[in-house]
């Protein structure tokens, strides 16, 4: 699998293999195992917490429910889990704005662009099946190259009462 396939598959169905928002956390370990815990996105508590595998993240709410994905694509090599993208783990980076359009085109995942996201030197684009956004920086004189894609929440607000762990 190339990693516009990876791409675009999630941009059209919300998923990863077991990753999407609303998954389970125990789900989630269970098939990829234990990620990098990269920490709190709060000083004040411990959860929500942000995890990784590769360049795979995923924030994880107190509920132990994935609540954000995404999927850095801004470094020279993207890694994901090779059990989710079919047996290789490392891709190469750097992907234009136009192979992006046409891959989702080609997968019959229609799409807009998506200027709340789209000033200074990035644009943006939103797949419409799932919400999905594609975010591209724009180099001086080049075209636009894919910085991030993430899979929006599932707009959980999350009902799980604060421990003194979650502190």
């Amino acid at each position: 699998m190339q990693i516009l396939d990876a791409l675009t598959n999630m941009a059209r169905t919300g998923r990863l293999g077991p990753v999407f928002s609303g998954a389970g956390w125990s789900d989630v370990t269970a098939a990829l195992g234990e990620p990098w815990d990269i920490g709190a996105m709060s000083r004040n508590r411990r959860w929500p917490r942000l995890f990784a595998y590769g360049d795979l993240e995923l924030s994880v709410c107190r509920c132990r429910k994935v609540s954000l994905i995404c999927v850095q694509t801004w470094r020279d090599i993207v890694r994901l889990p090779s059990s989710l993208v079919g047996g290789t783990d490392t891709f190469p980076a750097g992907l234009k704005h136009t192979d992006v359009v046409s891959a989702l085109d080609e997968a019959g995942c229609s799409w807009a662009p998506y200027p709340p996201l789209t000033f200074g030197n990035q644009c943006s684009l939103v797949a419409i099946p799932t919400g999905a956004h594609f975010t591209f920086e724009i180099p001086a004189g080049e075209e636009p190259v894919l910085n991030v894609m993430g899979l929006p929440g599932d707009g959980h607000d999350c009902s799980a009462q604060p421990t003194g762990r979650d502190h």
